[in-house]
């Protein structure tokens, strides 16, 4: 699942952003999703939006932190212009995403496969767990779906990945996936409420408004 939701432009560097209370409350209901479920491993990335989800989801588990899994790294956009940081932000995850692509100028989508793919086959070769809860990230996530559907370093940008959506895979003896849900909202189900942005052009509006309309 991702990490519900938080606000980047606070003050906070990235890392250290924790839920807001609309986000305390996502994390709630895929607690109540999730509930009876016996996950032989919690596995987050480390960043403290993903420690605090995953205490929530799985209160009382043994929470573990690899931070070869936390979420694609941007570049430093101060001083770019406007219209070059709206553009970036809102096509960041269009369709299939190219692996020399950057990530607002930062880690590449290559990049972010050549750290995320040797965890997850890590993963998938130990043997003593049967369910896995994976708190993780929205680039992150669909690195693993794009594995999961096609087997290689394949970044389907289209798969929005709103905060705390659950994604369920089934993985075979050889490593072969089935993939039964994705990007399922608990506090919204056929996503009724939800805005028609998609969480990248979400971002692009906080960070308008944080700058007050000026970046």
């Amino acid at each position: 699942m991702r990490h519900a939701q938080v606000q980047y432009f606070r003050g906070e560097h990235p890392h250290d952003v924790l839920l807001t209370p609309a986000g305390r409350i996502q994390a709630t209901a895929a607690a109540e999703a999730l509930r009876g479920i016996r996950f032989d491993r919690v596995i987050t990335s480390g960043l403290a939006r993903t420690l605090e989800t995953a205490r929530a989801v799985a209160p009382g588990a043994t929470i573990e932190e690899n931070q070869a899994l936390r979420e694609i790294e941007s570049g430093d956009l101060r001083g770019v212009a406007p219209g070059t940081v709206q553009e970036m932000m809102t096509a960041a995850f269009r369709g299939i995403v190219p692996l020399e692509t950057q990530f607002l100028g930062g880690e590449t989508i290559g990049e972010l496969f050549d750290r995320v793919l040797p965890e997850l086959d890590a993963l998938l070769a130990d043997p003593t767990w049967d369910v896995v809860l994976l708190v993780l990230h929205g680039a992150v996530n669909r690195a693993i779906l794009g594995r999961a559907l096609t087997g290689g370093r394949t970044f389907l940008g289209a798969f929005e990945q709103a905060p705390a959506c659950i994604n369920v895979l089934d993985v075979d003896g050889e490593g072969a996936f089935i993939v039964r849900a994705v990007a399922y909202t608990p506090y919204d189900p056929v996503g009724a409420e939800a805005p028609r942005q998609t969480t990248m052009e979400h971002l692009w509006q906080e960070y308008l408004d944080r700058s007050g309309g000026n970046p």
